[in-house]
């Protein structure tokens, strides 16, 4: 097959696969959703909740047809995995406690205010997890898996990462960031974007990737700093945290994931993943189908 009808072909699964993807989440959100509030009536808090694990169902619901059906393979990748998703979390949580904690002790990193927990954190949690998921759903279920299809691993690890950290530019713009902010979240979100890949490469498990995903992002919340950017949520966090250093080594603007520290420990762990894969012989050439090893 030429590149260019490889190309195109990659293309029009991509393409598919959104329609499915949307059109199952805009089928739950428009339809749906409106009867389940006139039967239950739920409070807005709930109603917002429902909402919002509703449409990553229904939009997990239009990758399992898209998979089923128009690739014609089993969804394995899908397989309820109770124990390695919640392993998955404990590792994501440690992982960035690993750039958290020393700056925490260096007094880079400064608790200002307790706030203690509150209802407003698990709702934050909860657009955390779908969210999450949802990106791994699209950058590492679809996204990913299409290329390796088309191209083999290795290429699909770089080309969706790249692609995962260009995307994150959108946070940047939206608090005027500097170029270092730029550049830094290209390289630390591109790092993370292959990092998840791998963990997918290695275990063929969205909701290991998912939970992994989630408890990043939830720890970076609890430590009352900026995650990726977003401001919003930090009255929500149990802890007000100040910087006290500069922005190579803070994070910035965008937060600890843009931080010297995160690079170096990141690429680290990209770098072992990348090992265990070579070793396990899990990285596939071009063409080659995934059958959810």
């Amino acid at each position: 097959m030429s590149q260019i009808r490889r190309f195109l072909r990659v293309v029009g699964q991509l393409l598919l696969a959104m329609v499915a993807i949307v059109g199952t989440a805009l089928a739950f959100r428009w339809l749906l959703y409106p009867v389940l509030l006139w039967v239950f009536d739920p409070g807005p808090g709930l109603a917002t909740q429902v909402k919002r694990f509703g449409i990553l169902f229904s939009a997990t619901f239009g990758y399992w047809l898209y998979v089923r059906f128009l690739r014609k393979r089993a969804v394995a990748e899908l397989r309820p995995a109770v124990a390695g998703a919640a392993l998955g979390g404990l590792a994501g949580a440690a992982l960035i406690s690993l750039v958290l904690l020393p700056l925490f002790v260096l007094g880079i990193y400064q608790v200002t205010v307790h706030q203690g927990a509150s209802w407003s954190l698990l709702e934050v949690a909860g657009f955390l997890l779908v969210a999450a998921m949802l990106e791994e759903l699209v950058y590492r279920g679809v996204l990913f898996q299409t290329l390796e299809t088309a191209w083999g691993t290795l290429p699909a690890l770089c080309l969706q990462a790249v692609v995962f950290g260009v995307v994150h530019l959108e946070n940047v713009f939206a608090v005027d960031g500097t170029a270092w902010d730029m550049a830094a979240t290209v390289v630390s979100v591109t790092l993370l974007g292959a990092m998840w890949a791998l963990i997918f490469v290695l275990f063929r498990n969205l909701w290991i990737c998912g939970l992994n995903h989630f408890a990043w992002n939830f720890t970076i919340l609890c430590s009352g700093v900026p995650l990726s950017g977003i401001d919003d949520w930090r009255d929500a966090a149990p802890v007000r945290t100040e910087y006290r250093g500069p922005d190579w080594l803070t994070g910035g603007l965008f937060g600890p994931e843009n931080s010297l520290l995160t690079l170096v420990v990141v690429a680290l762990v990209v770098g072992v993943l990348l090992h265990f894969a070579r070793r396990r012989g899990r990285l596939l050439g071009a063409v080659a189908r995934v059958h959810g090893r």
